[in-house]
């Protein structure tokens, strides 16, 4: 409103001075503006600057939206644990022997110490595979009885029966005696049952303890005769 009263007053001011400047003049008379006519050039020239005026001032200038793109959502996986399973090998069934029976001293036969006699077993190849010339029937465990290793000549096929001699004396303390024998490879690795000879020296009385046997529980010899 007080820019509207300036703009009036200095049209006004204008006018007046034109007007008295030519009034003393002989010149053609300048014609009289009306109230009205200066009243339409103020809202003109008003309206004019108004318009200077908001061209003058600054345009707003819209904030910028933000453009983040979100992350995709994580999906979860379920994993199965992993799980380890132990499968037990088998026993290698190539070399195998079982014991057959007794063919000379069965068990608990009586002797007198430092006798002289041949222990005879019949054993068989229950493996799957030949007995090489070379394999070893050797002492385990008990008492020698002077018994020495008796070693293959020739090659035993498997699902066959052979017998096994083996020269002993018995020994000059009284009592109970255990021998135990058994089959092993070329290399000296044991297998299949373990056979034993089991004497009582001193006139057939049991005077003393067994000898103790130092084979390996699964060594233990059955000596039970297959059918």
């Amino acid at each position: 409103m007080k820019t509207k009263t300036t703009v009036l007053m200095t049209i006004v001011i204008m006018l007046s001075l034109l007007m008295s400047g030519c009034g003393g003049s002989n010149a053609e008379a300048t014609p009289t503006l009306s109230v009205e006519a200066i009243q339409t050039y103020a809202v003109a020239t008003f309206s004019g600057g108004l318009t200077q005026t908001a061209l003058a001032a600054p345009t707003n200038t819209p904030t910028p939206t933000s453009t983040v793109t979100p992350l995709p959502t994580a999906t979860l996986i379920n994993i199965a644990p992993l799980v380890t399973t132990i499968v037990a090998i088998p026993t290698s069934s190539c070399n195998m022997m079982s014991y057959v029976n007794d063919v000379t001293i069965p068990d608990n036969t009586p002797m007198t110490p430092g006798k002289t006699f041949t222990k005879t077993w019949k054993v068989k190849n229950s493996g799957t595979c030949a007995w090489e010339a070379g394999y070893k029937f050797a002492f385990t465990g008990g008492d020698a009885m002077s018994g020495v290793t008796y070693t293959l000549p020739q090659s035993v096929p498997a699902n066959s029966q052979i017998d096994i001699s083996v020269a002993m004396t018995a020994p000059s303390k009284t009592g109970s005696i255990r021998s135990n024998w058994r089959m092993s490879t070329t290399a000296g690795q044991f297998f299949g049952d373990e056979v034993y000879l089991v004497i009582l020296v001193g006139g057939g009385s049991n005077t003393s303890a067994p000898t103790a046997d130092t084979s390996t529980p699964e060594s233990t010899a059955t000596e039970t005769p297959i059918p």
